[in-house]
């Protein structure tokens, strides 16, 4: 184990040395296979351009947690690293306190982990969702979403402010189970006004189950002639009207000019759990046409238009 520890340790080195001259500012990520590798480096590629380029790159291999890295870092002189993916903020949570962490790549972490350094969620801004809708369909009046709090308790508190400043209501309804999350959209869609309400699938494994709630949803939503909108691009596939997306070199960059600014001491930076502003749209022009939606009118800029020409 040792020696495959201090294996491990120098490869992770010697992929640092590669990058260059000496850093402040260092990146630790996973070392996976496809798609998250283009992502991932699609995130960097942003990183090193708002740092103009002098980063210091770590590859993490799943389950690893390099013990020399702190000596490492502080050999570099690294004053703050971007922990990307769940690999890349296990690592950075073990590292010495004196090194400024800011996380990405992760769709949530509890709080209590969050509290010491800012977490960019790759959950959408609320905010932008809602405007987005706006724009879409301006007689919309309510929004209703089933989550479970244990993922999205955070993100639903934003949404309720978010909502209110749009002129919008928000339904939330909790579900701590799939029996219990089905139940909820059983109950609420009957009830549903097309011309008025609205469904939003948040990224929660336990309420949008991609087998048992989105058929049930799109089938009903279909027939009744509802908007719904959801956080998750894959779904614009299977038929909803429209979803925001992260734009992974934005990401990157805002990252970086995060990291950077934790260098300065000159104003205190902003901690916990953050949604992501850096978003794409994309939309369904055959749920648009079905719903009677004009994307022309909405004047809004779509970057992935689904199903494909």
């Amino acid at each position: 184990v040792a020696v495959l520890s201090s294996l491990m340790y120098a490869s992770l080195a010697v992929a640092a040395e590669d990058e260059g001259a000496r850093s402040n500012l260092a990146v630790v990520y996973p070392d996976i296979g496809e798609p998250y590798r283009s992502v991932f480096a699609s995130i960097i590629e942003g990183i090193e351009d708002r740092a103009r380029g002098r980063v210091a790159n770590y590859p993490i291999a799943m389950g690893a947690n390099p013990p020399a890295l702190s000596d490492e870092l502080k050999h570099r002189n690294v004053r703050a690293v971007i922990a990307l993916g769940r690999s890349g903020l296990k690592v950075a949570s073990s590292l010495d306190r004196q090194i400024n962490v800011v996380a990405g790549g992760v769709l949530s972490v509890p709080e209590a982990d969050a509290q010491g350094m800012l977490v960019q969620s790759l959950a959408p801004d609320p905010a932008l969702l809602f405007a987005r809708l706006k724009s879409f369909m301006p007689a919309a009046k309510r929004v209703v979403v089933v989550y479970d709090p244990r993922q999205n308790d955070w993100l639903i508190r934003l949404a309720r402010d978010s909502a209110r400043s749009q002129g919008l209501e928000l339904l939330a309804l909790e579900a701590d189970d799939l029996k219990s999350a089905v139940r909820r959209y059983q109950d609420v869609m009957g009830t549903l006004n097309a011309k008025r309400d609205v469904l939003w699938l948040p990224q929660d494994s336990t309420t949008v189950d991609e087998s048992a709630v989105l058929p049930l949803v799109l089938r009903e939503s279909w027939n009744q002639g509802l908007v719904v909108f959801s956080s998750n691009v894959m779904h614009v596939r299977r038929g909803v009207l429209f979803a925001l997306y992260p734009d992974n070199t934005e990401i990157g960059r805002y990252l970086a000019g995060a990291a950077l600014a934790t260098m300065s001491a000159s104003s205190p930076q902003p901690r916990g759990i953050q949604p992501l502003k850096q978003v794409l749209t994309a939309v369904n022009t055959r749920t648009a046409e079905h719903l009677g939606i004009d994307l022309r009118a909405s004047q809004q800029r779509i970057h992935l238009v689904l199903p494909e020409q």
